[in-house]
């Protein structure tokens, strides 16, 4: 079933990129790197510290840091991006660069709201809902441009919406 392909999840805070990649390469027995934990470990520090002591684009400067790094690894098959690591016009570049397929999965915002204020995480750039709305709002153009799309449905989980990938891209 594993034909080789690398994939990089993107999408909303919230939406579960995390946890379908870790199905995904569960089921495809096959290596994932979440870019967000990546930059945590590396750094020494949870995202909230270093977006809340050196701000937004001192973070989003050193996320591509990091992508570029993993980027590099041949061995890495599932990616799972930051929700504004798509954002940046760089970083999509170099997905596409490294062979990437780039999956959008696509929720309302309501679905990653619920994701969001069930969560124990704490996201900084949704601390109210309205700002996480305006910031959903705004990522949608960016988030389109992502060569597939899955739509998440209320009934999905998250092992259902990486079967689904698995089966659509990786059979």
């Amino acid at each position: 079933m594993n034909n080789g392909a690398r994939i990089a999840l993107t999408g909303f805070m919230g939406v579960g990129k995390s946890s379908v990649a870790r199905h995904l390469s569960h089921m495809l027995k096959c290596r994932r790197v979440d870019l967000d934990h990546v930059i945590e470990v590396r750094e020494r520090r949870r995202i909230v510290e270093i977006i809340d002591a050196d701000g937004i684009d001192r973070y989003r400067e050193i996320e591509t840091h990091y992508l570029e790094h993993v980027l590099a690894e041949p061995s890495t098959q599932i990616l799972s991006l930051g929700g504004g690591t798509w954002t940046v016009e760089q970083n999509r570049e170099m997905l596409k660069a490294s062979s990437y397929t780039t999956v959008w999965l696509e929720a309302t915002f309501e679905h990653c709201w619920m994701n969001i204020s069930h969560s124990k995480k704490d996201r900084p750039l949704a601390r109210n809902k309205q700002a996480a709305l305006k910031l959903f709002e705004e990522r949608q153009k960016v988030y389109c441009l992502a060569d597939w799309h899955v739509i998440i449905r209320p009934d999905y989980s998250s092992y259902d919406v990486a079967a689904k990938i698995a089966d659509e891209i990786f059979s």
